[in-house]
């Protein structure tokens, strides 16, 4: 298909342009318009878990809609008191602000002076919280936020007094911000190091603009699909991060093949139409072969019952699907047009100095290296294996669980708001756990299980403030919001949803005619950390599964796919470890410029390994491809490992620079999700195509001679599959 394609783009490359163009051109428009509302900052779960059930009864059954999305504005002074006038008049002055927003933006406010409200007031009496409504659902606030915000900045340049902010919408708001400003940024830095990369690979301007120009086409076309999609099904906001990130990786990475092999096919001789299709059935056909093996690993993504990572997994895989057309019809289209203009603007200092038979020098940095690593194998293998099986190690001392407001960075306001709250009052005000009774409230054993269960959370000291309960107008349902200390996210307080669901709530309830079931923020990171220890093991079984049946049939030999397969885990082991050695126990963290973490955000290992499996693959494909096509030729299994590592060094190891490039400039963004995300990517890359396809994939070869390529006899009905074609001799 890829040279059938290539045929097919060249013949017309004008017709071919003229479509990618029109595509990009409504992939715009539609961006504009739609984009900002096909995301969301809401997690939702599947598979019926108990904050699922407990949400959907109460938005059925008592709230007759979503959630009321509640935000708290604090007023702070370091010399006064609620009991001073000048205090009074601060609240009632930002109180009015806010009211002057109207219903569109805050349905209710109140404030201490209104009700004398104690609860509302610190315990030092200097810090008092005006709980704040917004008006519509978690989007429509996320959007309306902007203008409370305002509102409380304005209050806060005021002199003595300190007036802050906190909620879902205002912690979903900055999250987005920082986001944004983590994206900007990646690609302020990525983008021209990866250019610069591409200069030295090339030599030439042109051809170095060209992966760019597609990476950057692929990533405009791939957010038009997903906020189309955002449409019907939710989107979390951080697909758009994903998008880019993935889509500037491959997209260059892609296309470095194909214009790197199209350029040998000019030095060949060959006219430039038959080089494009050339290079079409070669490279292309590789790369369409990575391509899927990525898009199947994403798949994984998609079994997990959990709108995050399927946000994600979709946002990948259309990425990188829209990347392999563009990669198999626009480039090789441009290609047909520019023909030797594809070395326009070289640059004497980075000229390529390969020539047409370079694959068959047998000197240079990487065949040096091959004979070194082969001549004493056992030996190679250990100096790189041991010390990544004893980065591995420390993944088990890996704590998982959801880093949140308290780690945005400093200055952040609603992470300032967070630490004022958690001294003063308790977080768990902004989002309380939801304990949702579902029965007959009239009945004798109903409300003596009720009474239980508030006395027992009044008693225990992990519960700081007395539980409310908000019966429901039918009489069958009942809601009784309790409020934790700590971030809702963290380990104290999914500790405290675990202490409810399996001790005090069936203390309270057993035996009575009702189901109880516990929401909010809290069970919903509970819940989350309960699907991805379920799913993992799915996860991994299915990814692995299917790589290994892949390239089983590409390579027709049972012990090239375990020994894949086995290389791939052990790069992204390592990153795991790395993982926990820089942000948990601290090491290089000042270095890097990273934040510490008490914790690896839960959803990260899983997603790393999804990602990185399909990613790593693709250097697995490219090197063992010309190594099997040099073996078949020859038979000898020691002359093809070296012809397979000069041939494909410089250019896959350009293209894993330029990867972990990408996912560098990600990483040194300000919010610990990105940097952990960003340095895991970019660790996992470098080390798979340096160190473990440089040393362990030759020196495990040589140890295992011909051995490499067997069979059973049971599998040789097997097709005899190729990812390239074999090698032309072309005459100029």
């Amino acid at each position: 298909m890829p040279e059938t394609l290539a045929r097919i783009s060249s013949r017309r490359p004008l017709v071919i342009i003229a479509i990618w163009v029109l595509v990009v051109i409504v992939a715009l428009g539609v961006n504009a318009q739609l984009l900002a509302g096909a995301t969301t900052t809401e997690l939702r779960l599947g598979g019926g878990v108990d904050s699922q059930r407990a949400a959907e009864l109460l938005e059925t059954r008592l709230r007759g809609g979503p959630e009321p999305i509640t935000e708290i504005v604090i007023v702070q002074s370091d010399a006064l008191t609620v009991d001073d006038a000048a205090f009074r008049e601060t609240v009632e002055s930002v109180f009015a602000g806010i009211a002057a927003l109207g219903p569109d933006v805050v349905t209710v406010a109140q404030h201490y002076y209104q009700a004398g409200d104690e609860s509302l007031v610190s315990q030092d009496r200097q810090t008092t919280i005006m709980p704040v409504v917004m008006t519509g659902t978690l989007e429509d606030a996320t959007d309306n936020v902007e203008l409370l915000l305002h509102v409380v900045q304005d209050a806060n340049a005021a002199e003595g007094y300190r007036v802050l902010m906190s909620g879902a919408a205002s912690i979903a708001h900055e999250s987005n911000e920082l986001a944004t400003e983590d994206l900007e940024q990646g690609e302020r830095i990525g983008v021209p190091v990866a250019l610069i990369i591409l200069l030295a690979l090339f030599g030439a301007v042109i051809a170095s603009l060209i992966p760019l120009g597609l990476g950057i086409v692929s990533i405009v076309v791939a957010l038009g699909i997903a906020a189309l999609i955002g449409q019907v099904f939710d989107l979390v906001f951080f697909v758009t991060l994903m998008i880019t990130m993935i889509g500037l990786a491959v997209g260059i990475d892609y296309s470095l093949f194909i214009v790197s092999r199209f350029r040998e096919e000019l030095e060949r001789g060959l006219e430039k139409r038959e080089a494009v299709i050339r290079a079409g059935a070669t490279a292309g056909s590789a790369v369409l072969f990575s391509g899927l093996t990525v898009v199947i690993a994403l798949c994984g993504m998609l079994i997990i019952p959990a709108t995050f990572f399927q946000s994600l997994g979709i946002g990948a895989i259309v990425v990188v699907l829209v990347t392999l057309a563009a990669t198999l019809t626009l480039l090789p289209a441009v290609l047909s047009l520019l023909g030797d203009k594809v070395n326009f603007l070289s640059i004497p200092f980075f000229r390529r100095r390969r020539s047409s038979d370079d694959a068959t020098e047998q000197h240079g940095f990487w065949e040096a290296t091959t004979r070194i690593v082969t001549k004493v194998p056992i030996v190679s293998f250990l100096i790189v294996a041991v010390p990544m099986i004893v980065a591995i190690v420390f993944y088990f001392d890996i704590n998982t669980g959801i880093n949140g407001v308290d780690t945005f960075p400093e200055g952040a306001e609603t992470r300032e708001a967070f630490f004022v709250l958690e001294e003063e009052f308790s977080f768990g005000l902004v989002n309380p756990v939801e304990i949702v009774i579902d029965g007959d409230l009239n009945d004798p054993q109903v409300q003596a299980a009720i009474g239980n269960l508030e006395a027992t959370l009044i008693d225990d000291p992990g519960f700081p403030i007395p539980p409310a309960l908000i019966p429901a107008p039918s009489g069958d349902l009942a809601l009784m919001t309790v409020a934790i200390h700590g971030e809702p996210s963290g380990p104290n307080a999914v500790g405290a949803v675990a202490q409810l669901r399996e001790q005090h709530i069936p203390a309270a309830f057993d035996g009575t005619p009702a189901t109880v079931f516990v929401g909010g923020v809290s069970a919903v990171s509970a819940d989350l950390f309960d699907i991805v220890d379920r799913y993992t093991p799915i996860v991994f079984a299915f990814v692995l599964g299917l790589s290994f049946l892949i390239l089983l049939l590409v390579f027709r030999s049972i012990v090239i796919p375990v020994k894949a397969v086995v290389m791939n885990l052990l790069s992204v082991g390592t990153a795991y470890g790395l993982l926990v050695l820089v942000f948990q126990k601290g090491l290089a963290t000042d270095l890097l410029g990273f934040q510490h973490a008490e914790v690896i955000d839960a959803w990260i290992p899983l997603f790393l390994f999804t990602i990185l499996f399909g990613l790593s693959m693709d250097y697995h494909v490219f090197l063992l491809s010309r190594i099997r096509e040099r073996y078949d030729q020859t038979g000898n299994n020691a002359e093809a490992v070296a012809y397979g590592l000069r041939s494909t060094a410089s250019i896959i190891t350009g293209a894993a620079l330029i990867m972990v490039a990408v996912f560098g400039a990600f990483a040194a963004g300000e919010t610990i999700i990105n940097q952990q995300v960003g340095f895991g990517l970019a660790v996992a890359i470098f080390l798979d195509a340096t160190l473990v396809r440089s040393v362990l994939v030759p020196a495990s070869m040589e140890m295992l001679g011909r051995g490499n390529w067997y069979l059973p006899s049971w599998l040789r009905w097997l097709p005899d599959v190729r990812v390239e074609p074999a090698e032309e001799t072309t005459a100029p």
